[in-house]
């Protein structure tokens, strides 16, 4: 209960600041349905509108007109809820489908009991999320309803700028419904291939004849080396994949979503920066994952971001090159690589900086990479799994092992070129009768 009453504070002093930011100069006034949520029991709820970082959208939303709130009681977000469903809501990277269900419970307008259709006739009204919200009266009953949710507190909260009616659950839009569905059973990222991956002639590393069908799953027929980019500074080359032209896999938008994902989880804005801004490698990986392979990123944060020094960007390509040694072309959970290290104690993972590897051992508990003072540990596990790309969190920027012991010199020795036989014969004779003086040849 304490905990909530710091969070009450705390949203209602970021509401002035969001006030007093915002351009219209409206401030939020202490009489605000959106201060009396966070004053009434609904505590789950105003939670959520925290975390769903809606706090300025419901200002703007108050300073234009009234709104009626319809909120679910703390029983029914705290213990009715799907653990699962509910865990899905607070990824960082559902924040979208957290604001649309949150914001399907807030109309525009305000809506009161003659609002409510007297026989079993629906009346639809158009939430703040554009997601329709039917008012109807069971006939039997006489109860009203709010998209099947049965009114319990009509009134609960009314002030001047809008009212909050009490609902006995929550409202589950159907496009949040489709989006768990689709993270649940992988539907959208694990699609059947309809065609086999072609073969590649090793010799001439051009393709082959068309293949029969493979099963579905196998891997690309060319190496990811092969598909990669041919610079740092040039655009992924075409690449033939297990979907051929159909593109099954849309890797820009899981790369798009998995960078959202950093910046929402915190802590990660530079190695987003560099993905998106300072190199072309977020088109680069969305190009290959939509061809079929699968990228593990190893994610440096902020504070280890923050220790490289200009020696180390300064060169071109060199930040391409910093990247490609945090990526694993596998498709690794921190599970697997835990459990990995704990089988074999130090296993190397492949990167995209040929021909380096880098090498990972357990160590105090969990997965450490690198080598001595260039190591480091993996921070902050599974920021991102969809199961084509997988995100793990590390708390410093590794480099590759300099090679310590330099090729040995070759050392050619110098020989002095042989005089012919006939040659030496002569000097012999002309040193015997003393007269090898004006001939140099014979010195």
């Amino acid at each position: 209960m304490k905990m909530a009453r710091v969070l009450s504070c705390l949203f209602f002093v970021l509401l002035h600041l969001f006030a007093s930011a915002s351009p219209s100069g409206s401030q939020v006034n202490s009489n605000s349905v959106l201060v009396a949520l966070i004053d009434s029991h609904y505590t789950e709820l105003s939670e959520l509108v925290e975390k769903a970082l809606l706090l300025q959208t419901l200002e703007e939303a108050v300073a234009k007109h009234d709104i009626t709130i319809f909120a679910p009681n703390n029983e029914a977000l705290e213990r009715e809820l799907d653990p699962e469903f509910k865990r899905f809501l607070l990824e960082p990277r559902n924040l979208r489908s957290l604001q649309t269900l949150l914001l399907s419970h807030i109309l525009p307008h305000r809506i009161g009991l003659h609002d409510w259709p007297a026989n079993s006739s629906g009346r639809r009204h158009r939430s703040l999320s554009s997601e329709g919200i039917e008012l109807t009266t069971d006939a039997s009953s006489g109860d009203r309803l709010v998209s099947m949710a049965r009114l319990t507190s009509p009134y609960a909260v009314e002030r001047p700028d809008g009212v909050i009616h009490g609902i006995e659950r929550l409202i589950i839009p159907r496009s949040v419904q489709r989006d768990f569905n689709n993270r649940r059973s992988l539907s959208s990222i694990s699609a059947v291939k309809p065609e086999g991956a072609p073969e590649v002639d090793p010799r001439t590393n051009r393709l082959k004849k068309p293949a029969p069908p493979t099963k579905p799953g196998s891997p690309p027929a060319l190496p990811i080396y092969a598909a990669m980019a041919p610079g740092p500074s040039i655009a992924p080359a075409p690449a033939p994949g297990p979907g051929g032209p159909h593109h099954h896999f849309d890797g820009e938008r899981q790369v798009k979503d998995f960078i959202h994902t950093l910046l929402h989880y915190g802590g990660y804005n530079e190695m987003a920066d560099i993905l998106v801004n300072l190199t072309s490698l977020a088109v680069e990986m969305g190009r290959l994952v939509s061809e079929g392979y699968v990228l593990t990123v190893l994610a440096p944060n902020d504070e280890a971001m923050a220790k490289l020094t200009t020696d180390r960007l300064i060169e071109p390509g060199s930040p391409e090159q910093i990247v490609y040694y945090h990526i694993i072309p596998e498709y690794q959970t921190e599970e697997s690589m835990y459990n990995a290290v704990r089988r074999f104690g130090k296993v190397s993972y492949d990167t995209l900086r040929l021909p380096h590897k880098v090498a990972a051992q357990e160590a105090d508990g969990s997965v450490k990479f690198g080598h001595g003072e260039g190591s480091a540990y993996l921070f902050d596990p599974d920021i991102y799994t969809d199961g084509r790309i997988s995100v793990q969190g590390i708390d410093g920027v590794l480099f590759p092992q300099e090679e310590k012991n330099p090729a040995p010199q070759v050392k050619v020795a110098s020989v002095k070129p042989r005089r012919g036989k006939l040659l030496e014969a002569a000097c012999r004779m002309l040193i015997a009768f003393g007269q090898d003086s004006g001939f140099t040849t014979c010195h």
